[in-house]
């Protein structure tokens, strides 16, 4: 799939864990400040190949890679790039939502705090400005010192978006953000990811084959470790060039 500038470029990427290889030759480039979304079966590779974007995957014991993975030009796996600094630049929202047990401001405060923020009025713009962009501003506005234990699943999930936003990532890394929440919540994040692909790229796993077709802009298809298809999220819903994809896509495996 050609795109113009590409924030990851991803080029022959294998992974192992210990003797199992769980990801085989992929190449593939995310275009910047659009929707991409990564499906397939379960323990197809999704997962993986998001964690490896910000280098989750060095948290894992055993787990090893060869190949090429390019962010903004450079490559990340160098030994001289700073893991730290890229997951800052390359946030993630996990399957379940997880707020600290604190408050609500320092859920959102706390990764500028880490960063050296100290000034007391920067800090509530960042947090003021992520819980806006986040579309949660308006439900807590009143309620900022109150534990985030206290909010629904769905807007616990968009204050850990809030907690992502507040570090002033470029990119977005989702995984199955909206598994664990309701048809309401849901529709919500749905909107919201919306909204975020004019600031920040967007990488989001999920199974749900509907949300990949209603927000994403292009979609990779997995199957066994291996990237079968990736396009434009309209091609490979209308028109895949795979049968893999299409047995898929219309529910005749997976």
């Amino acid at each position: 799939m050609e795109q113009a500038n590409n924030v990851f470029e991803i080029e022959k990427l294998n992974l192992f864990y210990g003797n199992k290889q769980a990801l085989f030759d992929i190449d593939m480039q995310v275009p910047k400040n659009q929707v991409t979304a990564l499906i397939g079966p379960s323990g197809c590779g999704k997962s993986t190949l998001l964690r490896s974007l910000n280098r989750m995957n060095d948290l894992i014991d055993n787990c090893k890679m060869d190949g090429l993975v390019k962010y903004e030009d450079q490559d990340i796996y160098n030994k001289v790039y700073d893991a730290i600094n890229l997951r800052t630049k390359v946030g993630m929202v996990f399957q379940k939502p997880n707020p600290f047990p604190m408050s609500i401001f320092d859920n959102v405060a706390y990764g500028p705090r880490c960063q050296g923020v100290k000034d007391k009025k920067q800090l509530q713009e960042i947090v003021k400005r992520a819980l806006i962009n986040s579309a949660l501003y308006d439900e807590v506005k009143d309620r900022l010192k109150e534990s985030a234990y206290g909010l629904s699943g769905g807007q616990q999930q968009r204050l850990c978006i809030a907690r992502t936003i507040a570090m002033s990532p470029d990119v977005i890394l989702m995984d199955e953000p909206t598994s664990a929440l309701d048809p309401i919540a849901t529709a919500k994040i749905e909107e919201l990811i919306q909204d975020l692909k004019k600031e920040y790229t967007i990488i989001i796993v999920t199974h749900n084959m509907q949300q990949a077709a209603r927000i994403s802009d292009n979609t990779a298809f997995f199957l066994m470790g291996y990237l079968v298809e990736f396009d434009k999220t309209d091609v490979i819903f209308g028109d895949p060039k795979e049968k893999k994809t299409e047995d898929y896509i219309t529910g005749r495996f997976g």
